[in-house]
């Protein structure tokens, strides 16, 4: 799987993990060039505390368009280590 922003390939790899629709990316799958730490946070009842990267390409940023937990709860432990997506950021074959 390709996660792809502003033309360009910002993760990829073949061992994602579906949940609620989304595709959790493993951390060592980014391209850490187009990331940098945001400060928003937000809180899923049975994952935990979400943290947010904002997504730089070309000099376009996508502000949160990336999450992941550092902590999850036990319900949540497929996902330990891995990045979402969403805001415009498109995921292929």
């Amino acid at each position: 799987m390709k996660a792809i922003w502003n033309s360009k390939i910002i993760a990829e790899s073949d061992d994602t993990v579906v949940i609620e629709n989304n595709h959790y990316f493993p951390e060592n799958s980014i391209k850490k060039e187009f990331f940098k730490n945001s400060n928003t946070h937000t809180v899923c009842p049975w994952k935990g505390k979400a943290h947010y990267y904002t997504v730089t390409v070309d000099g376009k940023e996508n502000t949160d368009a990336a999450w992941y937990y550092p902590e999850v709860s036990e319900l949540a432990k497929p996902i330990k280590g891995r990045i979402a997506f969403w805001k415009g950021v498109s995921i292929e074959k």
